[in-house]
């Protein structure tokens, strides 16, 4: 089975050239299945309202990365619900790998990146599993799809 599909979200549809930081607009239109731009501009409203912070280098971007705290803002907005996977010192228990995860379209957080699956196939412009051996913090899934798994 093939586990991981190039997909740029509508990205180039949408008339956008080049690579850039974009993964979290790219796995948000991918899950949600809407229009890339859509998408783009209502992330970068809610980046427009984010605070600074000590902790955080710079402003999210819907072009140069969003920071996990705003994207979470975005997801709850958007009706998904967040399943960890992974507490502070838990040790990894899911990897980005299909048997691993759960059927459906998710959106999962893994070091410094944001990538769709549907139906435990990688969405991405590259192949982030990193072999399946990388560690899911946590995916997003849509709240009606959750309640099945509850």
């Amino acid at each position: 089975m093939k586990n991981w599909n190039f997909n740029d979200g509508g990205r180039a549809e949408a008339g956008y050239k080049g690579f850039t930081d974009d993964c979290g607009v790219r796995a948000l239109a991918i899950c949600l299945n809407k229009p890339y731009k859509e998408v783009y501009d209502k992330v970068n409203e809610f980046c427009k309202a984010e605070r600074p912070s000590k902790r955080r280098r710079g402003m999210s971007n819907a072009r140069t990365g969003i920071h996990t705290h705003t994207f979470r803002k975005i997801a709850d907005y958007f009706g998904l619900r967040w399943i960890p996977t992974m507490t502070i010192g838990s040790g990894t228990k899911v990897h980005l790998k299909s048997e691993e995860l759960p059927k459906g379209r998710i959106i999962c957080r893994v070091s410094k990146h944001f990538t769709a699956v549907v139906d435990g196939v990688i969405q991405d412009t590259y192949d982030p599993s990193r072999r399946g051996t990388r560690a899911v913090y946590g995916y997003w899934i849509w709240s009606d799809a959750s309640k099945i798994l509850n």
